[in-house]
């Protein structure tokens, strides 16, 4: 995107206020990449099988393929929430990337819907339009892992 042309050109305010909205209460997909699965396998210690079967699940895909993602509790809290995130230095690019997502960086209208369920949206620290733009693309260019490619 062109800087000139974006409602964040001059940056947007956020600041994690840790309350966790994006983390529980809610059903949603956080898929993992490669570079997510290795993050956890190396943080766990436990061997891939064993930590996909323990804290993963396959789920359909917009392209048809099953792909990665973290299991939920009963009440849809991601599988890592214990009182705040038991995995933060192995959290996923999805997770470490947000906000700066594409829903969200649509337009100032989607990004101000965002902050009526985000505490820390409009709040906080000042992020550069590079710093956006580099989370975003982030954030886009990581892809899930299909089932078929962890056959391979």
């Amino acid at each position: 995107m062109n800087c000139k042309d974006s409602f964040y050109k001059d940056g947007l305010r956020f600041s994690c206020k840790r309350c966790s909205y994006c983390c529980r209460g809610e059903p949603g997909f956080v898929y993992l990449s490669r570079t997510d699965l290795d993050n956890f396998l190396k943080q766990t210690a436990l061997k891939e099988a064993e930590f996909i079967e323990k804290y993963c699940r396959w789920v359909p895909y917009y392209d048809g393929s099953e792909v990665l993602c973290l299991k939920e509790t009963e009440n849809y809290d991601c599988i890592f929430w214990k009182n705040g995130c038991s995995a933060y230095e192995a959290r996923p690019i999805q997770c470490s990337t947000y906000p700066f997502w594409d829903y969200l960086l649509q337009d100032k209208k989607a990004w101000d819907e965002g902050a009526s369920d985000c505490p820390g949206i409009n709040n906080g620290e000042l992020h550069s339009f590079e710093e956006i733009t580099e989370k975003h693309e982030a954030y886009h260019n990581n892809k899930p892992l299909a089932r078929r490619d962890l056959a391979n």
